[in-house]
């Protein structure tokens, strides 16, 4: 990124702050949040982009640089007078546990803040109980924890991303009513806390994902898009201003329901077409074990010629829901990621932008389509992303509504 269109980028993409002391933990988080986007930053720089005086920016980055949340870089030297310091985020200033609850998979991670997978286990479950899931956090925790070479005082708080209707659509999945309708009375935070230590927060995990990518994938230059999710049921979020917008009821980005133009008897919903489930019941069909997918060590080229009869009525029904999701607001991107190797991520995103070419979008301004950066495990880094979101960045939609 050149200097300019840093400059640029530095000025317009957050609100300025005040050099009134009483809100001093927002131009913390202001400061926080520009150096997390641009990974290296001046006092300068900082300075320019906020509008605070030097002083006040100089106090902040010493209370910052105090608390272990930032951390000094080599001097940048060869310009005129006395050399620059730039400060970067301290990856070890907080680590946070992760719980990922998926219809076909847990992941438990200890996670830095930097978002970086420090220790893992993952564990694919094809009936996902919430007996089974407190399960397998009781036997994995210690292990977990001590991969990290952690100790649970040295962990700062614990986020859970599962589906918010965990109980829903078993009929997609051939699975028992019964034993998935469990959860749907069933107090997650209540029975982990009952052997945690640390407060648990719980987030959709269309919407931790998502809110992975907005502060962990870099896309400073945008401010609006769309993200999808490709997981046992395709899923996402929505960012608005810069910052995720979770919605009313926290399922903002839901695309399942999504209606795309009817190809088939399958139906006429964008999770009849661009889930893994339906690819799963492609494979089953070979007499091929279907939950192969979910092991991340499998090459999918084993799975062809169904493998691309999927990635086309992926591509083609995500094409559909762009078109109707700008229709609505004026997009600038639109990013798919998923629980899919990396060649398969860019075959349908390749895919989408050929059927943007050949499908009706009169009236409407197509966004830009790009692959997401983070991958199959932005769902349980994208839980640490929801506590640092609160705890160290700014909100801008909560700002716009007071």
């Amino acid at each position: 990124m050149g200097k300019r269109n840093k400059e640029l980028l530095l000025q317009t993409n957050l609100q300025k702050g005040t050099n009134q002391v009483a809100v001093r933990n927002y131009n913390e988080r202001l400061v926080l949040q520009l150096i997390r986007e641009h990974k290296l930053l001046t006092k300068a720089e900082a300075s320019r982009a906020t509008g605070l005086s030097a002083n006040a920016i100089s106090v902040i980055f010493r209370s910052l640089e105090s608390d272990g949340l930032l951390i000094a870089g080599a001097p940048i030297r060869g310009q005129i007078g006395q050399p620059s310091k730039p400060f970067e985020i301290n990856p070890s200033a907080h680590y946070y546990l992760s719980f990922n609850i998926g219809r076909r998979a847990f992941e438990l991670a200890v996670i830095n803040f930097l978002g970086e997978v420090i220790s893992i286990k993952r564990k694919v479950e094809p009936w996902p109980s919430p007996k089974i899931a407190l399960n397998f956090l009781q036997s994995e925790l210690s292990g977990v924890l001590e991969a990290a070479n952690k100790t649970e005082d040295s962990i700062s708080g614990m986020a859970v991303a599962m589906p918010f209707e965990l109980w829903g659509w078993t009929e997609e999945f051939n699975k028992s009513k019964t034993t998935m309708e469990a959860w749907k009375d069933f107090d997650i935070i209540n029975e982990i806390s009952q052997f945690v230590p640390w407060q648990v927060i719980v987030e959709n995990d269309g919407t931790a994902a998502c809110r992975a990518e907005q502060v962990f994938g870099s896309h400073i230059e945008k401010q609006d898009w769309i993200y999808f999710f490709i997981g046992s049921f395709i899923g996402g979020g929505v960012v608005l201003n810069g910052s995720v917008f979770s919605g009313r009821q926290g399922n903002a980005g839901s695309f399942g329901p999504m209606r795309v133009p009817k190809k088939s008897a399958n139906g006429d919903r964008l999770i009849d077409y661009a889930s893994l489930v339906v690819l799963e019941r492609k494979i089953a069909v070979e007499d091929r074990d279907p939950l192969g997918i979910y092991s991340q060590n499998v090459n999918w080229e084993q799975y062809e010629p169904q493998l691309t009869d999927w990635i086309d009525e992926v591509s083609e029904s995500l094409a559909y829901a762009i078109v109707s999701s700008a229709s609505v607001l004026d997009f600038e991107a639109a990013i798919i990621d998923g629980a899919v190797p990396l060649d398969v991520k860019n075959r349908i995103v390749s895919g989408v932008q050929e059927q943007l070419n050949i499908i009706d979008r009169q009236g409407i301004n197509i966004p830009e389509i790009e692959a997401g950066r983070i991958g199959h495990r932005a769902r349980v880094i994208g839980a640490a992303a929801t506590l640092i979101n609160s705890e160290f960045m700014i909100d801008q939609n909560n700002l716009l509504r007071k």
